[in-house]
């Protein structure tokens, strides 16, 4: 027997096995067995069958490319009643129902849904955040395992799709922030800046930028919308100036646009005198039948 099993061998797998096989004893199970052989060398065990993995440890990490994949793997004759009595936690990428979806596929078995805010480069590290929605209980059978691969663990509650739901919030805010510097690095591009000083500016005032979003969001959970400090009319104006410099420079406009589409919608509701925050009245409505 090892401390714990770990199915699938990607980039990130690779990462939390070596994070894993510094404190642990671990098997490991990959459908391209070749993959591990860079681990075989420190003690890993390579089992020859997902079925093997699960028998082998107490507790089972799944993080392969997504649900259907992993539901694949865990369908395999015997795997499911391995799995009774010991600890499965899903770190593959999905959403909330996929999450309930595996779950009610795993019926009697102690499962965590797990998301990893992290790259392969920043597992192991004491502040790398982890997601993890589930039974306390199974969490608690388990932390020591999981905070090898990363330190900040979070629990999200014990309704499974919490964890997912979790990390496409965050995603979703990272994605749009990275989307806002990206075309901001083609305006210094287009003006001679430099962009690593850029870069180095805007994680300089991140904290500055974290409080503003924590301040709307503060807003939306009270359903306070009226006197802004700024407008929703004001920054529509700054929408509106994305535009105009990006056909001025002839830079790709869809950023500038997408912003600007979201602002004159929401003057077109009438906020234009509520905060920023207001902005979720629009998102609110419910989708245009295309």
């Amino acid at each position: 027997m090892t401390d714990v099993s770990l199915i699938g061998l990607g980039p990130m797998g690779l990462a939390l096995a070596r994070a894993l096989q510094s404190k642990f004893t671990l098997t490991v199970w990959n459908r391209t067995a070749e993959r591990a052989k860079p681990l075989l060398n420190q003690g890993t065990v390579l089992a020859p069958t997902a079925l093997a993995a699960v028998q082998a440890s107490p507790v089972v990490l799944v993080c392969v490319a997504d649900y259907p994949a992993s539901r694949a793997i865990l369908a395999a004759p015997g795997v499911h009643d391995a799995l009774r009595g010991k600890v499965l936690v899903q770190l593959s990428t999905g959403t909330p129902q996929d999450a309930r979806d595996d779950w009610a596929a795993l019926s009697g078995v102690a499962y965590l849904d797990g998301a990893l805010l992290a790259t392969p480069g920043q597992i192991g590290r004491p502040d790398t955040p982890l997601f993890i929605s589930g039974e306390a209980r199974a969490l608690a059978a388990c932390r020591p395992l999981l905070e090898a691969i990363a330190g900040n663990i979070q629990h999200m509650g014990e309704p499974i799709g919490n964890a997912a739901a979790w990390d496409l919030a965050t995603l979703s805010c990272m994605f749009g922030a990275m989307s806002g510097f990206f075309h901001g690095v083609r305006i210094c591009e287009a003006e001679g800046l430099p962009v690593d000083g850029f870069a180095q500016m805007i994680g300089a005032i991140s904290p500055v930028l974290g409080e503003m979003i924590q301040a709307e969001g503060e807003a939306i959970h009270a359903g306070r919308y009226g006197e802004p400090e700024s407008s929703m009319a004001t920054c529509a104006g700054s929408g509106r100036l994305f535009v105009k410099q990006a056909r001025e420079a002839q830079l790709d406009a869809s950023f500038p646009d997408f912003l600007k589409g979201q602002f004159d919608r929401a003057l077109g509701a009438g906020l234009g005198n509520e905060r920023l925050a207001a902005m979720v009245k629009v998102l609110r409505q419910p989708p245009q039948p295309a």
